[in-house]
């Protein structure tokens, strides 16, 4: 149907944008990147923010006070952009990481701790356990290394075929979740590379995030399967439900209790799920990128306040952004 001459549909149309527009005005927004960030990750306590971005390298900020805490930089040429970061659960350390390089930083102090150097292949994505013991990354051949960064011994997962999307680390560190293009996700013992659960899908595994106790885990493709299982037994609970031909998923945390899921997309899309029945419980739209065309903005991570009232989401548009978790009706 032709609405261009039509005032009374323009105007139902308009009123309908409105309203959708309103689920998505953020309680508040801090400008953290004027020209948007490549990699951002949040503590679970929503105190701190890490991101990296063009004219800044890696930023810390204090979400408290909004003001940068410590500003960090791998080596200064281009080839050496931070891409992926991860902070440990008892918010102790952060792992940064560019293509061939991770830094591993003192947040209490902002102080460095060590660079390393990868041999082969390309850093996919990388997680830490507490107190930075042990790193965990995965690469574009398709192995996932873990480390004991206290004694050094690593140990190379061989389990997947093709390349790595996407790891998770427990916070102790002695159990990974890993997602591969090969269809598959692994949960596995990173004490002796043995499989606990193998997690079968119809693509390329995309995402993938574990419950901090060990309950729950989540795994999602690049078509229509995103899933979260028992890890005691290893059986599917629920697959999310959303009507969209495809969903794609750029970060996922679970709540304290794991009775829900916060998960970011490509697509500004900010969701909140209800764990055992996959429903969505409530979405929002985060702003997008300034200058995109279209609008765009790549949520990066989201996590819940510690009372349980707000979730704070920071996305490539370079703004840390807070949204009223208001009961779903």
């Amino acid at each position: 149907m032709n609405t261009s001459h039509n005032p009374i549909l323009w105007v139902l149309f308009l009123s309908l944008l409105g309203c959708n527009n309103q689920e998505s005005i953020p309680e508040n927004a801090t400008e953290h990147a004027v020209q948007g960030s490549y990699a951002a990750a949040l503590t679970n306590d929503a105190s701190l923010a890490i991101l990296s971005s063009i004219n800044h390298g890696v930023s810390v900020w204090d979400l408290n006070s909004n003001a940068i805490k410590f500003q960090w930089a791998h080596q200064n040429n281009g080839d050496n952009l931070v891409l992926a970061i991860d902070i440990a659960d008892d918010n102790s350390v952060a792992v940064t990481a560019d293509k061939i390089n991770f830094a591993l930083w003192d947040l209490q102090s902002g102080e460095n701790i060590g660079f390393w150097q990868i041999q082969k292949s390309t850093i996919r994505d990388i997680a830490v356990s507490n107190e930075g013991k042990y790193v965990l990354y995965g690469r574009g051949d398709g192995v996932v290394v873990h480390i004991n960064m206290d004694t050094g011994r690593r140990i190379e997962f061989l389990g997947h075929q093709e390349k790595i999307n996407a790891v998770d680390l427990s916070p102790n560190g002695h159990y990974a979740l890993t997602g591969s293009s090969d269809y598959s996700a692994y949960l596995w013992d990173t004490r002796s590379a043995q499989v606990i659960h193998r997690m079968n899908h119809t693509s390329r595994v995309t995402q993938v995030a574990l419950d901090n106790q060990g309950r729950k885990a989540f795994t999602a493709d690049s078509k229509k399967q995103a899933r979260i299982w028992d890890l005691s037994n290893g059986e599917l609970i629920s697959n999310l439900k959303f009507t969209s031909r495809q969903q794609i998923f750029s970060s996922a945390r679970f709540s304290p209790d794991a009775e829900q899921l916060i998960t970011g997309s490509p697509s500004r899309k900010l969701a909140l799920w209800d764990v055992n029945s996959g429903e969505q419980l409530k979405h929002w739209l985060v702003s997008p990128r300034k200058g995109s065309r279209p609008k765009s903005a790549v949520v990066y991570d989201a996590t819940f306040t510690p009372d349980g009232q707000y979730i704070v989401s920071e996305s490539s548009n370079g703004l840390s952004e807070r949204w009223a978790l208001e009961r779903s009706q």
